[in-house]
C-alpha cells in the first residue's frame, strides 16, 4: 500500500489561511471533475425517480457559486460573460432545480471553470480583514470565509448526489 500524505495545503497566491480555505474548495470540485470524466451525454440528462438529472446539478453548483460571489461577496453587478452562462433560472415554479439537457459535459465544465476562475481571482487580493468582514445586506450579515465555507458544503452535498446518481445509472447500464 503506497503512503499517502493527507494535508490541506494553501493555494498559491493567496495568504495562507485563505489559501487554505480555496484548496478545499478546489479539492471537492476536483473529485467531482474526476468522476465525471467520459460520461456521455445521456447519463448527463437522464432522470432517475423523477429527480434533477446530473447536467442540472452541475448548473445550479455553478450558478450558486456565482450567485454567492456577487451577491455577498463582490455585493454588485454580475459580470455580463457570467451572467452570460446562465439563461435559465436556478429553478422551477414549483421550487424544483430547473432542468437542464442536451447541454454537453464541456459546457458544463466551461460554466464551472469560468465562475471558479472569477472567484479565484477574486479572492487574490483580499487579506484577512476583508476575509472576515461583515457584508451588511438586507436579510443577513456574511463574510466571504463564510461564504467559502458554505461553497464548500454546498457544492460537497451535490457532488454525493452526483456520484448516488452516477452509480445508480452505471448499475442500470449493465
Amino acid at each position: 500500500m503506497q503512503r499517502r500524505s493527507l494535508m490541506i495545503a494553501s493555494l498559491p497566491g493567496y495568504t495562507e489561511e485563505i489559501g487554505g480555505w480555496l484548496w478545499c474548495l478546489e479539492d471537492v470540485r476536483g473529485s467531482l471533475l474526476t468522476a465525471l470524466s467520459g460520461i456521455d451525454q445521456g447519463m448527463l440528462d437522464a432522470k432517475v425517480d423523477e429527480r434533477q438529472t446530473i447536467g442540472s446539478l452541475l448548473y445550479h453548483i455553478a450558478m450558486v457559486e456565482a450567485d454567492w460571489l456577487y451577491e455577498e461577496v463582490l455585493v454588485k453587478e454580475w459580470d455580463v460573460e457570467i451572467k452570460s452562462l446562465f439563461p435559465l433560472n436556478i429553478s422551477a415554479e414549483d421550487r424544483t432545480l430547473s432542468h437542464i439537457e442536451g447541454q454537453s459535459l464541456e459546457e458544463h465544465i466551461h460554466r464551472l471553470n469560468r465562475v471558479r476562475e472569477v472567484l479565484l481571482s477574486s479572492f487574490q487580493s483580499m487579506d484577512l480583514t476583508d476575509w472576515r468582514k461583515p457584508r451588511v445586506l438586507e436579510e443577513y450579515d456574511v463574510t466571504p470565509e463564510w461564504v467559502i465555507y458554505h461553497l464548500i458544503e454546498h457544492e460537497s452535498h451535490h457532488r454525493g448526489q452526483i456520484f448516488h446518481l452516477l452509480k445508480r445509472l452505471q448499475i442500470a447500464e449493465q
